[in-house]
């Protein structure tokens, strides 16, 4: 076999030290069963084809071909790596400072890492890095890392090692800080190089790089004006420019037909602003590499809400589509309960519900379950006569909303009550909407546009900035860190990444600078759900199942929870953490968190602060948890064995940790009773500030009532979102900036 093989790697004796005596057998009957298939073929072309034969025998009985594969992958580069830094492939690791010097030197690396460190502190890194966690990757996850996130020259080659990808980001996140610096970039490096945790793909991508910004997503409200709308155009084109995803509320633009400066009839509404939009997300790419990604988010009291649903179907009046942008519709209880009593929905025009009735609707919610701000504010719009409306059944607008669901996987549902009522930050403004994947609920405002004027020639415009919400993302590898036991460890280190991520963000919209000092949120995640389930031989379909979902993210926002309390103890609280949720005590009352370490907690909040105004955001993290070797998010699985495809390859893929023993756990998310999914939400929300990316899989028989279960479900148990409606006869987007 040596000898096969030395005809394609120079140092082939790395090759057999990647592998078991157990490995080498398959992988030689492997080479013995091509040989025979093809019996012109020579030795070097066996080589050639080892990694793809491999793989080829990547199923139920022998899924750690993976492995197999990924370490004859690992050979591959490490050869090319080594011809490119003149050295064997045993040291192709030696020498970090003289590789960190050299891409700087060429514009590949951040020259603040050379600055912000000292020589004798990079070669210390160096030491740390640990070539034998290369083997941790699966095939899929070690090439989406080369292909995607590691450094690359000018010509496309590979530039970084996987390993030195997560010292790059962990000195590149650690940079600021002033006490122990060097453990907590050790710290950092063994929770990523572990593969516990992932950083987001933004993070993930351009840590240590001289462009690109950390954040995953951006969150506008639209103020109601021509330069209000034109100027948060020109802000989601700059973020998208930079990587960012965007959401963003229109629930404040007047609908069509309502007055301009008193002129009846003149607006033409939100659908040619979605459909600017769209154009942007179209004409705006994201870094060169795929187009934009907007989510647009409608009140489902807004008189433009009907065209609104019909926005992305394939049928129908073209200048009313703009299929590249995603939907979601925000829905107070009161409408759900409408739909439940099959009573009629009254559409209302925003601006004239501003100017005859002193307020805005989208400015309140119910303080309570059945009774509140909002439904008495909405009645009285329907009770004054002054109002013009359009009365529609309560029904009708939510079969609208299915139709779209079943054909395009959206809109996505937002519960804004709910939300609103669990905001931590209620004390200091509104929720209106989330963000491109559902998952983060932050304060909201729109920035007001107030002049133009010339000083000292050169034209300054002024602008009320408003609340730009911005997302800071990373998630844990639920699959790997919970049976290590390094919870506590892991998220003390993660929130402190988190943190960091903030300062040194430059983010090229000023009012969402503001925002991110202001509420300092950040999103800790989670992925590997049903991988976890089934390395504990639980089913997706039991009680078994719910109970552990509210007992592992109880656990989960605790930790969290006391690592940004210790960090506000050594760094100081977030600036608005007087009169919050975490400041008065109501977060801790409104979630039932009452045993003695939970109260010991809370005092330690009130005396020492908390660091980070949001806290917790379980995003889709599809990518990243392919690149971790789990499975993604929360979601159940799409099947045991599958073939990831992209427009260049097609790689065939199982489950993890696949045996005898966790095949009976693994169930495909087309055949599970996705009421069971709501009910391990429901539990897990519980303890997360923010939200969930929750998707929905149903069958493309499914009837409308068994959907329209599922939605009232969802509502019942007070749920604050959910995502897709992922029919089995559509294809969705992934959101690759919120993949962490």
């Amino acid at each position: 076999m040596q000898k096969v093989l030395s005809k394609k790697y120079a140092n082939i004796d790395q090759l057999f030290t990647l592998f078991t005596e157990d490995q080498l057998a398959p992988l030689l009957r492997a080479h013995d069963k091509w040989m025979k298939k093809n019996p012109e073929a020579t030795d070097a072309q066996w080589s050639q084809a080892m990694v793809l034969e491999s793989l080829s025998h990547l199923d139920e009985e022998e899924p750690f071909w993976t492995f197999v594969a990924a370490r004859i992958y690992l050979v591959q580069v490490y050869s090319e790596i080594a011809i490119l830094r003149s050295c064997s492939m045993d040291n192709v690791y030696k020498d970090f400072y003289k590789h960190l010097t050299r891409l700087s030197d060429k514009g590949l690396y951040d020259a603040r890492l050379l600055q912000s460190y000292t020589k004798e502190e990079i070669i210390d890194f160096g030491e740390i890095l640990e070539p034998q966690r290369d083997s941790l990757f699966t095939y899929i996850g070690l090439k989406t890392l080369m292909d995607r996130y590691v450094a690359r020259d000018f010509d496309k080659t590979t530039a970084e090692l996987p390993q030195e990808r997560w010292l790059i980001i962990a000195m590149t996140l650690m940079q600021n800080e002033s006490l122990n610096r060097l453990e907590k970039v050790k710290e950092a490096y063994w929770a990523m190089s572990n593969l516990y945790m992932t950083v987001a793909t933004p993070t993930l991508s351009n840590a240590g790089k001289p462009h690109g910004q950390l954040s995953s997503c951006f969150i506008d409200t639209v103020d109601d004006s021509l330069q209000g709308i034109y100027d948060s155009n020109t802000d989601v084109a700059t973020l998208s420019k930079y990587g960012g995803g965007i959401g963003i509320y229109m629930g404040k633009v007047r609908s069509r037909g309502s007055s301009i400066r008193g002129f009846k009839g003149a607006s033409s509404g939100v659908m040619p602003w979605i459909k600017q939009l769209n154009n942007t997300a179209v004409s705006v790419d994201q870094l060169g590499q795929r187009q934009g990604a907007i989510a647009v988010y409608l009140d489902v009291w807004h008189k433009d809400i009907l065209p609104f649903l019909d926005l992305k179907l394939n049928n129908g009046d073209e200048r009313m589509r703009a299929h590249d942008i995603f939907t979601g519709v925000c829905l107070p209880d009161i409408f759900m309960e409408k739909v439940q009593a099959r009573e009629e929905w009254t559409l209302f025009d925003p601006h004239e519900v501003r100017t005859l009735m002193g307020y805005s609707l989208e400015d309140s919610y119910d303080e309570k379950r059945g009774i509140g701000s909002f439904r008495d504010k909405y009645q009285a719009c329907v009770a004054d006569t002054r109002l013009s409306r359009e009365v529609v059944p309560a029904i009708d607008i939510m079969k609208r909303i299915m139709r779209s669901q079943l054909e395009t996987g959206v809109p996505y549902m937002f519960y804004r009550d709910e939300v609103n009522r669990m905001n931590t930050n209620k004390h200091e403004g509104m929720i209106y909407s989330s963000n491109l994947c559902t998952e983060i609920f932050q304060n909201m405002s729109a920035t007001e546009f107030e002049s133009i004027t010339i000083e000292d020639d050169i034209i300054v415009t002024r602008r009320k900035p408003g609340d730009f919400v911005v997302c800071n993302l990373s998630s844990i590898n639920l699959g790997k860190a919970v049976p290590a036991g390094v919870l506590k460890r892991l998220i003390t280190v993660q929130v402190r990444m988190l943190d960091n991520v903030i300062d040194l963000n430059m983010i090229p919209v000023p009012q969402a600078e503001r925002t991110n000092a202001r509420y300092r949120g950040i999103g800790l995640g989670t992925f590997g759900w049903h991988h976890l389930l089934a390395l504990k031989s639980i089913r997706w379909e039991t009680d078994e199942a719910v109970q552990f979902a509210d007992e592992l993210y109880e656990e989960i926002a605790y930790l969290t929870i006391e690592a940004s309390m210790s960090l506000s103890r050594e760094k100081g609280p977030y600036p608005l953490f007087k009169g919050s949720g975490f400041h008065t005590g109501d977060y801790f009352e409104s979630r039932g968190y009452t045993s003695k370490k939970w109260r010991e907690l809370r005092f330690d909040v009130s005396m020492n602060g908390m660091r980070n105004g949001y806290l917790m955001a379980v995003a889709p993290n599809s990518s990243t948890s392919i690149l971790a070797g789990s499975t993604a998010s929360i979601d159940p699985i799409f099947q045991k064995s599958y073939s990831e495809e992209k427009k260049d390859y097609k790689i065939p893929v199982t489950v993890p940790d696949l045996n005898k023993d966790t095949t009976w756990y693994y169930k495909s998310a087309y055949f599970i009773d996705q009421h069971w999914t709501l009910k391990q939400n429901a539990a897990r929300q519980r303890h997360i500030d923010q939200g969930v990316s929750l998707n929905l899989y149903v069958q493309n028989t499914i009837k409308a009532k068994e959907l329209l279960d599922l939605h009232v479900d969802a509502w019942v148990r007070g749920l604050k979102t959910t995502y897709y409606v992922r029919s089995t006869s559509i294809e969705l987007m992934e959101c690759e900036s919120c993949s962490s």
